[in-house]
This record gives C-alpha cells, structure tokens and sequence, in this order.
C-alpha cells in the first residue's frame, strides 16, 4: 500500500480537517482590540484565556488560549463593564430619563445611551467597545423590502410586524429625543435619525445578555433585562454545547461556565437557545448550518389549500385547533380572509425528523370526516380514529411538503438571478439563500420519511 492511503492516515486527514475548522486567526494585536482589552483591565476585568480571533463560518468570535475543562467559569466580567439602564441613570441622560413623561422604557434608554455615545466619538467613555460593535446588523428589520419579500411566509411576517414595532418606538420617541436638544450643539434630528436608532436597536436586540433589573417608577412597566457585556458578547452560537450564563450576586460579575471541553486555538462556543433558525435570523441575524433544531413552519395559507374540499366544520375544527394551543387566531393577510380557517402555525412544522407531532395532530383533525368528527379529542389525546384518517393526514403533509420543496426551489432560483444583478444587495441575498438552502435539507429529509410512512401504510 502506498504510503498515505491507509485508514489510519485518513483519520489523521480528518481530524487534521476538524482541527483546521475551528482553529480561527488571532486578532488580539488590532489596534481596537487592544485598546477594548486595555479598557476592559481598566474595569479589573482578565480574560487571559480568550482572545479574539477570526474563524471560518462564524467569522469573529473568542479562542481558547488553553485547554478549558467542562464546568469551568471560562469569562467573568466584573458589573462595572456592563452596559445597563443603571448605566444609563447615572450618565447625563439620567435627569432627562428621570423626569420624562409618560417614563420611557428601558429599552429605550438604552438605545438613546447607545446613541449619543456613538455620536460623541473620542469623547464616549465607551468608545473602545463601540468601536468594536458591528456597523450594520442582518436581523430582517435591517434588510431590503425586497429581501424581506423573499423570506418564509410565517418569517416575513413576524419581519414586518418586528419593523413596524422599531419604527413605532422611534416614531413615538420623537419629543423625548427633541427633549435632549441642550445636550447636543446640532439639532436632535441629526443626532437621532432612524438609521443611528436602528443600529442602537439591533445592538441591544442581538447582542444583549438576560440580567433583570427591579422596577423603578422612572421607567415604563416593560421589564428591564437587558444589559450589554462586553467582550462575553463576542462569543458565537452552536446548538451542540452546554453553557451556564448568569450574574454572580457574589462576585458580582455575569459569569459563563461552560458544560464542554476546548482545547487550546479552538473557537469557544456557547448556546444561545434551543432555537430553530427562522428564530435565530430574526433574532440574532444569523443562519447556523446543520442546525438540529432547524425547521419549516406550515403558513396558514398552505394548510388551507390542501385540506380536503367542501367541509363545512372548518371553522369548528379551527377552534378546537385554537383552544388547545396548536394555532393563534389571526388573520395573516387579505389572501384568506374568506376562509373559515384564520390561524397562523405555532409549531405546526416539518423537521429533520419529519413532521411534528403538533403537524400531524393537527391535520388528523382537520381531515376528520362528518362521521368522525364526534371523536375529534382522541385525535388530541394521540389516538387513532381510522386508518382512512391516518392515511389522509399523511397524504395531506406529503403534498405540503412537496409544495414547500417547489415554493423553496423557486425562490433559490429567484435569489440566484437577483444576485447576479443587485451586487449591492449579494450579503442580504446570500443569508436568505443560506436559510432556504438549510430549510431544503430539513424539507427533503421530511418528504423522505413521509414516503416511508405512506409504503408501510398501503
């Protein structure tokens, strides 16, 4: 056998390949990571044994400098380097929040913080840690319309409601802004636009970590649990580690133990949620690949136009639906506003392991003939009522999930034409065609299974 060609030599490719993937390029010697390391020491913050690096596939994140055992605090970040509403209070917006009327909420006076920290440049304590903060953020309120269009139905929807809220806050924020006008040289206008507020939002929304606050009377009754970390924030999401993240009312510190093993030069990792990835695009701004909890979400629309024709107990079945927790009661647009059936999924969705089990129930129900409906809780109770039911449901799934897998080809397609044209638009283009790309994994793996399902059936 020539030499390299053995088994043995190719579990030292392989491993040498795995080895490679999460090894990133240190980064600590650029000029902005120094000076947030040195701000950081200021803090009596030490992170000796993380430094940032580069990575392929997450991109900038935090390396292990050596091996970190599983249940070791792995990043303590003293209070002092937190960014919250106390934060807030005792900087100079602090008078301006305290005696405004209606009391803002925290939400807001973090963005308004984050706002003018940026605006004052060399002058912002802050600086050092802004300057590291992305520019620009790929949560779906920060796309293109016409990137937005190209989402999932159920995604592009909560997208758009999730824009509306933004520009709502900043739209009603207007005179609270205008208030702060003796703070500031130029007109508040300048200061505040929407795109300086947007990027404040996107930063609390996507890189904020849970840490409640007691109510105070000079903020709304909105819970106040955000708190921006420095440094912890750069560490990336993987779905496959184990991490605990809390505040140490002892040290006083927000503290991360890991639950995992790293060795030295290996991206560090914690878990951000159990989260699917329509969830974490929203959210986070971000599509993992090959993630477990990936899944597609059945829109109300696609339900309604596979399920069997002139039944006139739609409408009780949906509220069955309703009233046990498989749907929400709302209207999801003017295309079904003449059909009985006006809900929009929970979790009715298509998974690596076929569809869920909410999916199924749910159209067991739905497929219930006249005769069967009677019996309709031994559906919800997980039993069968025929095996004509049983077949009809599983016919129905197999054809959403064929129509899923078209709809999803086609916008593939769609998103390949538009980036060959719209080069402004190819990073937006390119994190849609990551999440369709996953969710036709996730669509072909489940038709596979409900084929299976139909033979045994026959």
């Amino acid at each position: 056998m020539k030499k390299g060609r053995g088994r043995t030599s190719r579990r030292r490719r392989r491993k040498l390949r795995r080895s490679s993937e999460s090894r990133g390029v240190n980064e600590s010697c650029k000029p902005e990571f120094i000076e947030l390391q040195r701000w950081l020491k200021d803090r009596k913050f030490e992170g000796a044994n993380l430094v940032p690096a580069s990575f392929p596939g997450t991109g900038r994140g935090l390396m292990s400098t050596a091996p970190l055992q599983e249940g070791q605090v792995i990043l303590s970040l003293p209070e002092s380097c937190l960014l919250t509403t106390d934060t807030v209070m005792r900087s100079y917006l602090g008078a301006y929040v305290a005696k405004w009327q209606p009391p803002p909420s925290p939400l807001l006076a973090l963005c308004t913080f984050l706002v003018a920290e940026k605006h004052a440049g060399d002058r912002s304590p802050w600086k050092p840690y802004l300057e590291v903060l992305p520019k620009a953020y790929s949560c779906p309120v920060c796309l293109e319309p016409e990137v937005v269009e190209l989402l999932p139905g159920p995604l592009k929807a909560q997208a758009q409601e999730q824009r509306a809220r933004v520009q709502e806050l900043f739209t009603a924020s207007r005179a609270f802004f205008s208030s702060l006008q003796p703070l500031f040289s130029e007109a508040v206008e300048g200061v505040f636009s929407y795109s300086a507020f947007l990027w404040a939002w996107g930063t609390v929304n996507t890189r904020a970590v849970y840490l409640a606050r007691g109510r105070r009377p000079c903020f709304s009754a909105e819970p106040d649990t955000c708190a921006l970390a420095p440094y912890l924030d750069l560490l990336n999401h993987s779905p496959a580690v184990q991490v605990d993240a809390a505040f140490n009312e002892g040290t006083r510190c927000y503290e991360i133990r890991t639950g995992s093993r790293w060795g030295p030069r290996e991206e560090v990792l914690i878990c951000y949620g159990p989260h699917d990835n329509q969830r974490l695009l929203l959210e986070y701004g971000f599509v993992p690949p090959r993630n477990p909890h990936a899944c597609v979400h059945v829109a109300q629309d696609v339900l309604v136009q596979y399920l069997p024709a002139a039944d006139k107990q739609t409408g009780r079945k949906s509220s069955i639906l309703e009233d046990h927790g498989f749907t929400d009661q709302v209207p999801r647009g003017a295309e079904v506003m003449d059909s009985p059936l006006f809900f929009y999924s929970r979790n009715l969705t298509f998974g690596w392991d076929g569809p869920s089990w909410r999916l199924l129930t749910a159209l067991k129900l739905l497929c219930l003939r006249a005769e069967e409906f009677p019996r309709w809780k031994k559906v919800l109770l997980g039993e069968t009522v025929s095996d004509a039911n049983e077949k009809t449901s599983l016919d129905v799934a197999q054809k959403i999930c064929r129509h899923l897998i078209e709809e999803t080809d086609a916008v593939l397609q769609k998103v390949s034409r538009m980036k060959a044209k719209e080069t402004a638009l190819v990073t937006q283009l390119t994190l849609v065609e990551t999440l369709r790309t996953e969710e036709l994994k996730v669509l072909q793996a489940s038709a596979d299974i409900l084929h299976r399902l139909l033979a045994a059936s026959a």
